[in-house]
């Protein structure tokens, strides 16, 4: 059984000689929604003292801003088109939501080849747009799972979390799944492992502060090095449950289709 320190050692080799490579890669997903960071938003508000102020944000960062406020007279045009400006939104998120599903399964199949020492593409990020529903309904379905998990208490949302970690990773191997299907399979194989990646993630506490340091810039390096070293951990957990993963019929699918 390979450790902290062990996964972390796998995904130097691996990033040896690729880093300019898993640094765009890592941007880009993480640009796109496949880190899970927030999406583009506009923001309205809307006080009769000061006027009205129009914000754009990316990925929480604020990029425009009137800062000043606005006329009364935009203020009131803006006020009236609120409802277009919500269903403009939504379908903003919406679209936002889609594409950072098919580019998290991409990044994963990025990593894996990293991994597994294979050419690691930059077009491995946009291979998923023929299955973009699968894509989007297994983040939909992990999503939900997790917040309803995590109304009863947190360390239940905590558990379910870690419980599809692997969904992408299994999603980006076998494209042929159902949501339902590659999210079952990543709590079964999860099973026993959910406090492994808890310490592996734990054990890059010092790096993610010294990140802090350098304005998020060394965030750059550090999402490749991390994901690369979670690759390896599902490499391993995937290579121990090969006889479970291996087709559609296998014994892992004869149970989640007893369990649906």
């Amino acid at each position: 059984m390979k450790f902290a320190a062990d996964f972390r050692q796998i995904a130097r080799e691996a990033l040896r000689g690729k880093w300019g490579i898993a640094v765009i890669a890592g941007l880009i997903a993480s640009l796109l929604g496949g880190l899970g960071s927030d999406g583009p938003e506009v923001k309205l508000n809307i006080d009769m003292s000061t006027g009205a102020n129009v914000s754009f944000e990316y990925a929480g960062q604020t990029i425009l801003s009137t800062n000043g406020g606005l006329n009364d007279q935009l203020a009131l045009i803006l006020t009236g088109s609120v409802i277009y400006i919500a269903v403009a939104a939504i379908l903003l998120a919406a679209v936002y939501f889609i594409l950072g599903s098919v580019i998290e399964t991409g990044y994963a199949r990025f990593n894996l080849d990293l991994v597994d020492k294979k050419e690691a593409k930059l077009e491995s990020l946009f291979t998923y747009f023929y299955n973009w529903k699968t894509t989007a309904a297994t983040r939909f379905i992990v999503g939900l799972r997790t917040i309803l998990w995590t109304f009863l208490f947190i360390i239940p949302g905590i558990i379910a979390a870690y419980s599809y970690a692997m969904t992408g990773y299994i999603l980006a191997e076998h494209p042929d799944l159902t949501a339902t299907e590659a999210v079952e399979r990543s709590k079964e194989m999860m099973s026993g492992n959910r406090f492994r990646l808890f310490c592996l993630q734990l054990s890059f506490i010092g790096w993610a502060i010294l990140c802090s340091f350098t304005l998020g810039i060394g965030n750059l390096w550090l999402t490749p090095y991390k994901r690369a070293a979670i690759t390896a951990f599902y490499r391993e957990i995937s290579e121990f449950n090969r006889m479970n993963m291996d087709g559609i019929d296998g014994p892992t699918s004869v149970l989640i289709k007893n369990n649906l």
